[in-house]
């Protein structure tokens, strides 16, 4: 076994937790019964690595049998790695009618045709999705198996997720996409995440939305904790309307758990008290980033709290409804209104 197979291995056994490697080796079925059973009874991380070394020698697996590996883990646990979000645009006629066999065939050829020395394997999931792993080469070296780049894809929509990669490999990968698809360009949607599926999800609107209505019916809170009846009625209109607008704007029930949304403000300071900056010919520029372990559940409570004011600002509620959490603030011309996009 040579010494980038042996790394390739390591970085494998370093990556999948102990509690999942027996449930991951069946589902790849390049061992023995007898070895897998040998492997289930090692507890420590280093012994397990050894074996598996040993055994994948003992097989002769080689790069090509580990990316399977790899694939099945990554599949089953997309979570592990950042999800850039991009929209395929301008279909051609025959577009809708491209199938797995001939995508396969038409992407291997374009990306080998862009990159001489690159490692393509494609994947269909059990929902659909088309996984692609792309180890990445050059003229001179080998394609690095140790920093794969992963494409998710679902025939016939217009959605991509991929994880991090060059500004190089990124125009290689839109070219064989395009190509691939039937499509005219490859964009950037403005969206990322660790959660592949919340990103799917909201671009995809595949969470229950609630929409605004001239009479709508009280929604009520999950867990509410029991207050002064006095109180209750007081408030008790005020707090129906906070939570229709608060739903109207994030959505109800399981939300897709986003951890960020990234404001990039390129707009003129208005600020009477300061003189400096008033006449300041070029815009002022701040990036600010909201964060959370589920952020659009976070801002739908502050709103229907009544912590945050309700209608809810277009600045938040364009998440969801543009599919969107990176926005660039812009002046909107002279005046004092700016764009967002």
């Amino acid at each position: 076994m040579d010494e980038s197979t042996k790394r390739l291995v390591q970085r494998l056994m370093r990556r999948i937790p102990s509690k999942m490697l027996k449930i991951t080796l069946e589902k790849w079925g390049r061992l023995t019964e007898k070895q897998q059973r040998e492997i289930e009874a090692v507890q420590s991380k280093r012994a397990l690595t050894e074996h598996l070394l040993s055994f994948c020698e003992k097989n002769e697996l080689g790069v090509k049998r580990l990316t399977e590996l790899e694939m099945i883990h990554i599949i089953d646990n997309p979570n592990q790695e950042m999800w850039y979000a991009f929209r395929l645009s301008d279909p051609e006629d025959d577009a809708r009618s491209v199938d797995l066999m001939q995508f396969k065939e038409q992407f291997k050829s374009h990306i080998r045709e862009l990159v001489s020395q690159v490692s393509v394997k494609i994947r269909k999931h059990t929902d659909e999705a088309v996984w692609i792993r792309i180890a990445w080469g050059d003229t001179y070296s080998c394609p690095n198996h140790l920093k794969p780049t992963y494409v998710v894809h679902n025939l016939q929509t217009p959605y991509v997720f991929v994880t991090s990669l060059t500004s190089k490999k990124k125009l290689m990968l839109s070219q064989a996409l395009v190509l691939s698809t039937r499509y005219q360009s490859l964009k950037d949607a403005n969206l990322s995440g660790r959660k592949l599926t919340a990103i799917r999800d909201l671009l995809m609107r595949q969470y229950q939305q609630v929409f605004p209505t001239k009479y709508p019916s009280p929604l009520t809170e999950r867990n509410q904790t029991v207050t002064n009846p006095h109180i209750e009625r007081e408030q008790a209109k005020p707090a129906e309307r906070r939570l229709q607008l608060a739903c109207e704007a994030f959505g109800v029930g399981m939300l897709p758990q986003l951890q960020s949304a990234v404001y990039k403000l390129e707009t003129k300071l208005r600020d009477h008290t300061d003189r400096t900056m008033r006449e300041r010919e070029e815009p002022f520029r701040c990036v600010v980033k909201f964060a959370s372990t589920n952020l659009l559940e976070s801002l739908k409570n502050c709103a229907s709290s009544g912590i945050a004011s309700t209608p809810v600002t277009p600045l938040l509620s364009s998440i969801p409804l543009k599919g969107k959490n990176y926005f660039v603030i812009t002046e909107n011309g002279p005046g004092p209104s700016s764009q967002m996009s």
